[in-house]
């Protein structure tokens, strides 16, 4: 069922094999609405494992399909774009679970999404969302009524003109819609997060809560906190650590960075990185390990295990 909101943009409505049907009592959810269902759905973890990545195009693919929302999951490598495009009668909107996207509007400075963050959107609402970064990113995107018409439009000027064909893209919605329970389609060189995971893992002296504890206090390791500030709002945090946001880490972290912080200065530094869960963490210390810091690794479970493990924590 390779779809998403995101992924597909068509030039003239969409009239699938399979509409969607309303029940008349059902309500429809607000952008507002929209937006606390795709974060609260995002800090699942029973979806990870199907997501992709791909450097052909964005994967896609729709998780649930209810009578009043439909929700999405979306991997963008660097540089791929949704060109601009609206949701047909559907309101919306996405979160950034990892990675960093940027949403353009005609006329308007292009908006920079962070992990934790979203954007609403009523229906009729038009925009190009992109990666603009250097590394991969993961959304999570809610629709109501659930996706089943998309538009697609060139850039004239300042103006949005309707397409007049379709793209290559648009075939993919309507296939989805016929489809819903269609396995996705298979990607050439593509890793699956679980592949890429495994694979940074197998780099890593991975630490349990309490040796992390201890390396911090007796040995003076860098403790990080990568976690977005509405998740640390709810969860607690741990005394002492250094909180970076996962979308600036690399560039705060990175010695030869100008953006370094001053305790950066060393590629011998021991940097001990945290998640909520020890998933994202994961990819994070390999990616320090990638800049030279050789001695990057995470904490197995992150902070639930070291909150379960009865070790220092504060509420926010």
């Amino acid at each position: 069922m390779p779809l998403a909101a995101e992924a597909v943009s068509v030039s003239d409505p969409i009239h699938t094999s399979t509409p969607v049907d309303i029940p008349s009592n059902a309500a429809l959810r607000t952008p507002e609405e929209l937006a606390q269902i795709a974060l609260e759905f995002a800090a699942t973890d029973g979806w990870l494992h199907r997501v992709q990545l791909s450097n052909d195009h964005r994967w896609y693919e729709r998780l649930h399909h209810g009578a009043d929302y439909d929700l999405w999951a979306i991997s963008w490598m660097p540089g791929q774009s949704t060109g601009f495009h609206d949701h047909g009668e559907s309101a919306g909107a996405f979160v950034v679970v990892t990675g960093v996207l940027e949403e353009h509007r005609p006329g308007e400075e292009p908006q920079s999404i962070s992990p934790g963050q979203s954007r609403t959107f009523g229906s009729d609402f038009a925009h190009d969302v992109r990666n603009v970064s250097l590394g991969p990113a993961v959304s999570i995107h809610a629709y109501s009524p659930p996706l089943s018409e998309m538009n697609e439009y060139e850039l004239d000027g300042s103006q949005l003109v309707l397409r007049t064909h379709p793209s290559e893209r648009s075939k993919s919605l309507s296939d989805a819609q016929a489809e819903p329970s269609a396995p996705a389609t298979a990607i050439t060189n593509a890793s699956s997060i679980d592949q890429v995971l495994t694979r940074a893992r197998a780099r890593l002296r991975r630490l349990s809560p309490a040796e992390a504890f201890e390396s911090a206090v007796a040995k003076g390791a860098l403790l990080v906190d990568i976690r977005p500030a509405a998740q640390r709002a709810v969860e607690g945090n741990i005394p002492g650590t250094l909180v970076i946001e996962r979308n600036v880490l690399e560039w705060r972290l990175d010695p030869s960075s100008s953006a370094r912080l001053p305790v950066a200065n060393d590629h011998d530094v021991q940097v001990i990185v945290f998640c909520s869960e020890g998933y994202t963490s994961s990819l994070a210390a390999a990616a320090l390990q990638d800049l030279g810091l050789w001695r990057a690794t995470d904490v197995v479970g992150g902070f639930k295990a070291w909150r379960s493990a009865g070790l220092p924590t504060t509420p926010e």
